[in-house]
């Protein structure tokens, strides 16, 4: 019997007895699945070239599981009524993953947590080219530095799209613009080893289904609905089996008129179907929380705080929604999916975006709404260059230097000491609360902007000053006496000063620069 450990994954392969014009349309194939508890799942199966489908699946109990398919076309002998069985075993490796199980909401649905319950802290990076565009040898070699620096997820476009117009083989993932005239199964036959690596380093999947910024060549904007459904439901049978997120949407606007498209597309392709969970990602400064609040399978609010520098860019990240709206019911985590990308031409200012920038956007992206995590960018390995070179269809954004100078640039080493940062305090249970800043500095000049967070029984809070600044701080809420430690997020230094009992409070950091203040009860 075949045996395939818990949260692996389990593939059949089934042969049709016909020939079908058009198998990608032509062909539903689901197969139900028992477990050894008695509970069904059912999952579609997905055409694989020729005369060949299979199905892939997830367990998530011990002991034997049998199976049973369902075709549309019930006189397909090879692919109707076919059964089997499987043996699942305990994992007995070291993976996190597969220690731990797939993500779900946390019981307050404001964090992400594995499936035993354990806090699962997101750290993406946007290597949104990276699956099409690499080696299997060079996407080894990027996994494996991004494991090493605490990266726990990555951010990538599972079709062609505006800045991958094809793969490294110059294939698209399908003929057509508006309708699907073929799918071309040897573009995703690429991807699927590259697919299965993230996991194999530890690393959660957050593959986008369908970019969808106006352009001719992204499929969510340019596909008709029902074809959108079709190839979202087809990537989602062939990948739906590892350990992910799901972005359905990548950079579009899905505001107004428009979020209709996508609820009818999110509901036809999730809703009341197994599934992990899913988010959008808007495009730059769009807020979608309004349309998407009370739509079932959304489950994560993603946004893009996007490239812009300027003081109406940095006040909409502050001041903005995100900031505002996770008090909005029912709660959801909300993560910066695209922050300040390192290197990026900031727009209107026109200035590269420095490794202190980046920093900035993400310790405020973290606090300004209750941690759940946040991701990070170069131009160099969201791109996925090969040469020093300006990304296709982004002449704006400054050169991209090949992607295995990207991957150490500082900020990424900033994201790793952020990880660390936050590993070693209960950042699960803090929530925004800008009551502790007697003065906000940021109401003068934005770019002073300090974010704070507090747990709700006052033992813990932390804080963020981007340039140094001194405190004026109002501690009543916490429980005192407190101990005061600065960290400094540039190279993760600790410095305690000492203890605080009153219930007010004037600190300044030790030196110029970004802090982080942490302050921790002592009773």
């Amino acid at each position: 019997m075949i045996t395939v450990h818990k949260w692996g994954m389990f593939e059949a392969k089934f042969e049709s007895d016909g020939d079908y014009a058009d198998p990608f349309r032509d062909v539903v194939l689901n197969c139900t699945f028992r477990s050894p508890s008695d509970r069904e799942i059912t999952v579609e199966a997905f055409w694989d070239g020729d005369s060949v489908w299979r199905v892939r699946f997830m367990p998530d109990e011990v002991s034997t599981w049998t199976y049973r398919t369902t075709c549309s076309n019930e006189h397909d002998e090879g692919l109707h009524n076919q059964v089997g069985s499987f043996e699942s075993m305990p994992y007995k490796g070291e993976n996190p993953l597969y220690v731990h199980g797939p993500l779900k909401l946390s019981n307050n649905r404001r964090y992400l947590v594995r499936a035993d319950d354990t806090p699962f802290f997101w750290l993406a990076d946007t290597a949104w080219n990276g699956i099409i565009r690499s080696t299997t040898d060079e996407w080894c070699e990027y996994l494996n530095v991004r494991r090493e620096q605490g990266f726990t997820a990555i951010q990538f476009v599972l079709t062609h799209w505006r800045g991958g117009p094809y793969d490294i083989e110059c294939e698209k993932a399908y003929e057509g613009k508006e309708k699907i005239v073929r799918l071309n199964v040897n573009f995703f036959k690429c991807i699927d080893p590259k697919f299965s690596m993230i996991n194999k380093y530890g690393l959660v999947a957050v593959p986008v289904l369908l970019w969808a910024i106006r352009d001719d060549v992204n499929p969510g904007y340019n596909l008709i609905e029902d074809d959108a459904i079709l190839v979202a439901r087809y990537l989602i049978a062939r990948y739906g089996t590892h350990i992910l997120v799901w972005i359905l949407a990548g950079d579009g606007d899905y505001r107004g008129e428009k979020a209709e498209r996508w609820k009818h597309i999110g509901r036809a392709v999730f809703l009341n179907k197994h599934r992990q969970l899913v988010t959008m990602h808007p495009a730059g400064k769009h807020w979608i929380l309004s349309e998407f609040l009370h739509e079932k399978w959304f489950d994560m609010i993603g946004y893009q705080s996007g490239h812009g520098a300027s003081e109406d860019d940095l006040k909409w990240l502050c001041f903005g929604p995100p900031s505002k709206d996770w008090q909005l019911e029912p709660p959801r985590p909300i993560i910066n999916l695209e922050p300040n990308y390192e290197e990026h031409l900031a727009y209107r200012i026109f200035k590269p975006i420095t490794a202190h920038m980046v920093r900035r956007a993400a310790y405020w992206s973290l606090l300004a709404s209750p941690p759940a995590g946040v991701s990070y960018g170069t131009n160099g390995v969201w791109y996925w260059a090969k040469k020093p070179e300006v990304p296709v269809n982004h002449p704006h954004i400054g050169i991209a230097r090949p992607w295995r100078e990207a991957i150490k640039l500082p900020g990424a080493e900033d994201m790793s000491r952020l990880k660390r940062i936050f590993s070693e305090i209960s950042w699960w249970t803090l929530y925004p609360d800008p009551e502790i800043l007697v003065e906000q500095p940021g109401l003068k000049n934005v770019e002073l902007f300090t974010a704070a967070c507090r747990s709700e029984d006052g033992k813990i809070a932390v804080i963020y000053t981007p340039e140094g600044q001194g405190l004026h701080l109002n501690l009543s809420r916490l429980q005192r006496p407190l101990e005061v430690v600065w960290v400094n997020p540039h190279t993760g230094e600790k410095m305690k000063a000492g203890n605080i009992s009153a219930d007010r409070a004037n600190l300044r950091p030790p030196e110029s620069g970004d802090w982080l203040l942490i302050l921790k009860s002592m009773s």
